[in-house]
């Protein structure tokens, strides 16, 4: 497997808080973080670098990707943390993870394995992120676990690839955090947890809001954009912005980066208006969503940026010539 090369721009806010916390104003590492937008591509280098900068001004600190780390909230891993939230039980919570981890990395990266009675989440070695980003990411995603139940588990081991810290604080540091026992030199960073874990219900369980977050989570996976797709880059700004209802040529134009009539250029290229691209995803998406019976047709107008059910059916009824209930039907049979 590959080592993933990107992150989000809602995952480097991380370090903006972790800056607040220490009263340390850093401004040339926030002027990066500042224009940064929450969907933008992070690329792994300049992540770990900011990361670097920020911790060589806490010389003396222990183990600070840990104190990075223990930052998190849902808005840092963008819908995906969201979804992770509203789910019945934590094994859910870490499946669905899983399922959607692309739109964090940009690529799969984590695996769940069963041994017996316990549980792990691990990457092999060979995808190390370094040692600093490695323990930001563990950190967080046991801060993460943690504050998603009433009374917060503690895994039974944690794992990292990188060499043992020589210095015994840090080593110490690292147990008082994780409370329990912490290896490095391990061929995989990896937590471990018992399985019954998995059973554990989570307090903000919610199903309604979870099968819309995970149709949009969904679309925004199918639109994930390749390397050099322009088209693709933009449809999943679109994704996201609908539910939004902030759809506009010039919201998109900023969350690609380039200027509205840069965008507008290559709109026409493609002998398309905005107004045209905006039907026409609204449509694919309508009937992705119409063909999920657990989605209602509020539920959909919403996902599309409809201020109105009615108004949803309007466009509906221009795109195709029949109504959102008689498309639904004939996808049902």
């Amino acid at each position: 497997m590959a080592t993933p090369q990107r992150v989000t721009g809602a995952w480097v806010q991380l370090l903006a808080d972790w800056l607040d916390r220490e009263n340390l104003p850093a401004p040339e590492i926030r002027a990066v973080l500042d224009c940064r937008a929450p969907q933008d591509i992070v690329p792994l280098k300049l992540w770990v670098e900011l990361l670097e900068q920020a911790v060589a001004l806490r010389p003396g600190q222990p183990a600070p990707g840990l104190s990075i780390g223990a930052r998190v909230q849902p808005r840092h891993v963008g819908v995906l943390g969201y979804l992770v939230l509203a789910c019945r039980t934590l094994g859910e919570a870490m499946l669905v993870y899983q399922r959607y981890e692309r739109l964090f990395y940009g690529r799969d990266l984590v695996e769940l394995h069963m041994d017996g009675d316990r549980m792990e989440v691990r990457w092999p070695g060979q995808d190390s992120l370094g040692a600093l980003a490695d323990t930001v990411s563990i950190a967080a995603l046991v801060t993460f676990l943690r504050g998603l139940v009433d009374e917060p588990p503690n895994p039974s081991q944690v794992c990292f690839a990188f060499p043992v810290p020589t210095d015994s604080s840090v080593r110490r540091a690292y147990e008082d955090f994780f409370a329990c026992p912490v290896r490095f030199d391990d061929s995989h960073t990896r937590v471990r947890f018992p399985a019954g874990y998995l059973s554990i219900p989570l307090p903000h369980s919610d199903p309604g809001l979870r099968s819309l977050l995970d149709q949009q989570a969904q679309a925004l996976l199918r639109a994930l954009p390749d390397s050099d797709s322009f088209d693709r880059a933009l449809q999943q700004v679109m994704v996201r912005l609908l539910p939004e209802a902030a759809a506009t040529l010039s919201r998109a134009a900023g969350a690609l980066h380039v200027s509205p009539r840069t965008l507008q250029r290559r709109l026409d290229a493609r002998g398309m208006s905005w107004q045209q691209l905006l039907d026409r995803t609204r449509e694919q998406l309508a009937r992705h969503y119409l063909a999920d019976a657990s989605l209602s047709l509020g539920d959909i107008a919403l996902l599309l940026g409809f201020s109105e059910q009615s108004a949803f059916t309007r466009a509906f009824r221009r795109w195709t010539g029949s109504t959102p209930a008689q498309a639904r039907r004939s996808f049902t049979g």
